[in-house]
């Protein structure tokens, strides 16, 4: 794709996402995310009924007098996306790719995300960090995330979470909300990566799949590849038997994956290139709430 259909790409993705933005989320954005950080505003002196932890000790023994200290909502938020870009993700049954479903979700939460203020930033990951760029407030800003996530080279790129999350950690000081968009075809132990993660930021899975990944038609015996490492195997995809294997595989995986982050604090979805995903976040939204 050359960069006159790049921009012409980001130009119908901001106009399809931006009004859908404004309209779905701005409202439920904000109850999900802000208000979830304090921060040290300034010192005054103990009232009767404050909190004894509030309490400043250095000050107080400075004045000799009991001070307390004032904390207010967080107004200003660090949005990171981290974005699977491997290979395995170059993949989609109708006209939408994992990869360009991954580009409107990030369209969405950066949009959401500048509507209220807040920076927004990206890593772009395979088996290595293929590109940062670090959060900053504003629309073109956005543009430039989303213009860089269109123009990554997909040839030939594994899957290791575990280097973006790392990344991440050593990166961002700030706490930040990090939305992890992949289909999570990792043999890595990115489950653990996450669980680290979150201890110093707000961590959300957003995973990805296609509904050929879910249920495979009847084609006969056929060839299937690996994207990733380009291996190739046939499979009798008439069988009954292999049909009922292949859905219950994909559906322990999925319940496996929710469980796995649920026991660890972490807030996941799914969802197919065939579904509505404004729908899905929604509810995401909303189980943050509550």
């Amino acid at each position: 794709m050359d960069a006159k259909a790049i921009l012409e790409k980001i130009k119908l993705l901001e106009i399809k996402t931006k009004n859908l933005t404004k309209q779905v989320f701005s409202g439920e954005y904000h109850s999900a995310f802000k208000g979830r950080g304090m921060t040290f505003s300034e010192v005054r002196e103990y009232q009767t009924g404050d909190e004894i932890r509030t309490i400043d000790w250095n000050v107080t023994a400075r004045f000799n007098e009991p001070f307390v200290k004032v904390f207010e909502e967080e107004r200003e938020l660090n949005v990171l996306l981290l974005i699977d870009v491997s290979s395995s993700n170059d993949y989609g049954i109708g006209e939408k790719s994992k990869l360009d479903l991954g580009l409107e979700l990030a369209a969405v939460l950066s949009f959401s995300a500048i509507a209220n203020n807040d920076k927004i930033g990206g890593v772009f990951c395979s088996d290595k960090i293929e590109k940062y760029i670090p959060p900053k407030k504003g629309r073109r800003h956005a543009l430039i995330l989303l213009r860089e996530l269109s123009e990554q080279n997909k040839i030939n790129k594994q899957t290791n979470l575990v280097e973006g999350l790392k990344f991440i950690r050593n990166t961002e000081k700030k706490r930040s909300i990090v939305f992890v968009i992949s289909d999570f075809l990792d043999d890595n132990e990115y489950v653990t990566a996450l669980a680290h993660t979150r201890k110093r930021h707000d961590v959300v899975a957003i995973k990805i799949s296609d509904l050929l990944e879910q249920k495979l038609p009847d084609l006969g015996i056929v060839p299937l590849k690996n994207t990733e490492t380009g291996e190739m195997r046939w499979y009798n995809t008439s069988s009954s038997e292999f049909q009922e294997e292949f859905e219950n595989h994909h559906r322990k995986q999925q319940e496996e994956f929710t469980m796995n982050l649920r026991k660890r604090g972490i807030d996941s979805i799914e969802i197919s290139t065939t579904e509505d995903y404004y729908r899905a976040l929604v509810e995401l939204f909303h189980r943050r709430k509550s």
